[in-house]
């Protein structure tokens, strides 16, 4: 048994990693290991949050302490936080990164915390360059790398990023595993009901919070291509804007697309994802830059074909032909995939998903783990 404590966003923040965190902190639960999460009192100022709001108001996820100790801003705290943890001694402090901003506090308090020569750092990186620059990431990116012992990263386009900052140390790549926290699918017909949605058309999804590196632009301009301009075919856009939603609303009104994509401009709740997933017969990632993604995940969860932009890992994640489409990210080659996935049998990805989903388990990512955790002590930092 190990004494592990995640790092990163829990409950009461809402997203994809504070369910990942969530996720494997259960895991390594039930493999016998006590695992707990510290989260943030303060995650970003609001002035620099780009959305509505930083908390999910359902409930906090069973048999996991969640406690709110780090304050992303205050040094003191991270002092205060990092003297905690090296008291503690847990065996392992496991960090999310994502956002060189939040590398100050990490970085410190990670470098507390190993002071007591006994607890072992390793970071779970999401990104090592992020999606959207600022000056000075890279130095703070390089500040965070320096006070860790070994790294997970979830595709090779993420090692790649790493190796730019670090050619040393240890590093194990674990493919992001099925979000299955999500509940079982419902039946289409049941979706429909709930979505209000008319059983007759065909539904596409764009699922998650839109930038614009997400690319939903791109496929608003596949829609309106000729190869798959039919009133029967929708789209629907689910996730809220992080950015000036006037000008995708703008776009749709000059492609015509007004009566072709439902928008529910929302964060989705845990409990209704599964209806979107069942409504819809193919996601589609239109993205112009990428690492790895959640939706993918929730896609594979709910045996759901995906095209994908050939960008970042995503077509590490998703195999061409076996489990949907891997295209450039362009208008043309977007709607040349999805008229194709229409025009034949919309099974025939079925056995290649199930297949590939088998590869995104829990229990793989907690051995990644574990087999990372013994090179850092072979190599010791």
């Amino acid at each position: 048994m190990m004494r592990i404590v995640i790092c990163g966003p829990a409950h009461p923040y809402r997203g994809g990693i504070a369910a990942y965190n969530e996720r494997l902190a259960q895991q390594l639960i039930r493999e016998g290991d006590a695992a707990a999460i510290f989260t943030f009192k303060l995650q970003y100022p609001s002035f620099l949050f780009p959305g509505k709001t930083q908390y999910d108001d359902g409930y906090a996820p069973e048999g996991v302490t969640i406690t709110r100790a780090i304050n992303s801003m205050n040094p003191f705290n991270w002092f205060k936080t990092g003297l905690r943890l090296r008291r503690t001694k847990p065996d392992l402090i496991i960090m999310r990164y994502w956002l060189p901003m939040l590398a100050p506090a990490l970085g410190a308090i990670a470098r507390i915390a190993r002071s007591n020569r006994h607890t072992r750092i390793i970071s779970i990186f999401d990104n090592v360059i992020p999606h959207e620059k600022r000056m000075g990431d890279r130095a703070l990116t390089r500040f965070f790398i320096k006070s860790i012992h070994g790294a997970l990263v979830m595709t090779k386009a993420v090692e790649k990023d790493l190796r730019q900052f670090s050619q040393k140390i240890p590093c194990v790549i674990s493919p992001h595993p099925l979000f299955d926290n999500y509940n079982a699918p419902v039946s289409r017909a049941e979706a429909m009901v709930r979505l209000k949605l008319c059983t007759a058309d065909k539904y596409i999804l764009f699922f998650g919070f839109i930038r614009e590196y997400k690319g939903l632009d791109l496929l608003l301009k596949a829609m309106a291509d000729p190869a798959i301009n039919s009133p029967g075919l929708k789209l629907i856009v689910a996730g809220e804007f992080y950015e000036d939603e006037k000008l995708y609303f703008d776009l749709i009104r000059t492609l015509d697309l007004s009566q072709r994509v439902i928008i529910h401009s929302h964060f989705i709740n845990n409990e209704d994802v599964r209806y979107y997933f069942s409504a819809a017969s193919l996601v589609v990632q239109p993205y112009r830059s990428a690492t790895q993604s959640g939706v993918t995940q929730i896609a594979y969860h709910f045996n759901k074909p995906m095209v994908v932009t050939d960008v970042g890992g995503l077509a590490e994640i998703v195999p061409d032909g076996k489990c949907g489409y891997v295209v450039p990210p362009e208008p043309k080659a977007i709607a040349k995939a999805i008229a194709d996935f229409f025009s034949a049998d919309e099974e025939r990805f079925r056995s290649g998903l199930e297949k590939q989903k088998k590869l995104y388990s829990w229990n793989r990512l907690t051995e990644s783990l574990r087999r990372l955790m013994r090179m850092t002590k072979k190599g010791r930092r």
